[in-house]
């Protein structure tokens, strides 16, 4: 391992081929200050992240990479989509996006290991293709990242050069839920028992469902991610303080990082064990939660693309959904509002058009209520979806569809 400073950059390009192709920390981990330095003498790179956020190099020459969009490489025309659940991701890293470079987000340096703290996601599955493949491996070692533990920690042989920071960490804004959200956390809330265990999705609606369980007891965390949610449930008494939360990445306010800072409760796991169907299928009353974009008669939910246009990707849900599915006692709840502002229509449709997301839920739950849809037969899933989820200025016309599609 070599420290390296900006006017060593050139070191790491001169051993790339053309056109590389960097795997990056993502969500709110990526580091900027090291991309930024690399891109300034790189002419074409391809740049791979997972739910990129805004900020990055946007240019002729630099091209995208993905399996779940983000809004900072969102309807871009040189952006590449590569369909894929999270949990099959690190074998499509090993066996066809192989990286020339990993660029990691790291905490400083602690007895011969950094930890990749708040992102540990795909990673783990870079850095053994890249050394399998006798590809680079370059970290951003910041002050302000939390060292966290499981499958976060990294040796510091695992890496070629380090860069060091002391820079802020990204924050996501707290957004208090709307009241549609709101009623559908109720809902949703309305379902899960003490002792259950909870995959925390991204957005308003899982962010509800938690201000609604806090005075649950028990409650455990086994998820692909978690927010500032969780903070409310500790500071209620509502978790298990007994059993470790386990999540692959993390993102939220300051306060949510320095909570994980050394915290031994928390384990953060690669993606191949959080997402793994059948070690989420282990956990006692699984509880997953996911928002969709739409949903049909037929109970398959769209929550990856707007006009065809992909708008996000698989990302772990449909991993959740299974586990769920398979779990003693779990659920799997599809969540959305009953109805479209902007387009003025409703979010419950007749029949999808758009590629399915996912299918086979325990509840499609909207602000109006939870449509019962595992164990039921199709036609009575397809009332259930009209007569509970969807909006009322909808329900007379998807009763007319459901005729047509000769599910009544």
């Amino acid at each position: 391992m070599k420290a390296l400073g900006l006017e060593q950059i050139s070191q790491v390009i001169n051993q790339l081929p053309e056109n590389p192709r960097l795997i990056v920390s993502g969500n709110f981990s990526t580091p900027l200050a090291l991309v930024n330095a690399l891109d300034s003498q790189l002419p074409e790179y391809r740049l791979n992240i997972l739910n990129a956020q805004v900020g990055l190099p946007n240019r002729p020459g630099v091209h995208y990479e993905t399996a779940f969009v983000g809004p900072g490489m969102r309807g871009s025309e040189r952006l590449a989509y590569f369909p894929a659940r999270l949990s099959l991701l690190p074998r499509l890293i090993k066996t066809h996006t192989l990286p020339d470079l990993v660029v990691l987000h790291t905490s400083t340096p602690r007895n011969g290991f950094v930890s990749l703290g708040s992102e540990v996601n795909i990673l783990p599955a870079a850095i053994e293709s890249a050394r399998k493949h006798g590809a680079l491996v370059i970290a951003q070692a910041n002050a302000n990242m939390p060292y966290t533990f499981g499958d976060a920690e990294i040796s510091l042989t695992d890496i070629d050069y380090i860069f060091d920071v002391d820079a802020p960490l990204l924050v996501k804004e707290l957004i208090e839920p709307t009241e549609v959200a709101s009623h559908i956390g109720l809902r949703i809330a309305e379902k899960i028992k003490d002792g259950s265990t909870l995959q925390l999705g991204i957005g308003a609606i899982p962010d509800a469902v938690l201000g609604e369980l806090r005075t649950r007891t028990g409650l455990r965390v086994w998820t692909e991610m978690f927010s500032d949610g969780v903070l409310g449930l500790r500071d209620s008494g509502a978790l298990d303080t007994e059993q470790d939360m386990v999540a692959s990445f993390v993102f939220g306010s300051q306060e949510l990082y320095d909570w994980i800072n050394l915290n031994p409760q928390i384990r953060m796991r690669r993606t191949e064990v959080t997402n793994s169907s059948g070690n989420i299928a282990q956990q006692p009353q699984m509880m997953s939660i996911n928002a969709a974009l739409q949903v049909d008669l037929f109970d398959q939910a769209n929550s990856s693309r707007v006009n065809s246009r992909i708008y996000s990707g698989f990302g772990g849900a449909t991993d959740f959904i299974i586990g769920a599915l398979n779990a003693r006692g779990g659920l799997a709840f599809m969540a959305l509002p009953s109805w479209h502002a902007k387009t003025d229509s409703s979010t419950i449709i007749p029949k999808l058009i758009e590629p399915v997301t996912s299918f086979q839920h325990s509840y499609v739950v909207t602000e109006h209520g939870a449509a019962l849809c595992a164990g039921e037969s199709q036609e009575q899933q397809a009332r259930n979806i009209i007569t509970f989820a969807a909006h009322p200025n909808a329900r007379d016309e998807l009763t007319n569809a459901a005729h047509d599609l000769g599910i009544f």
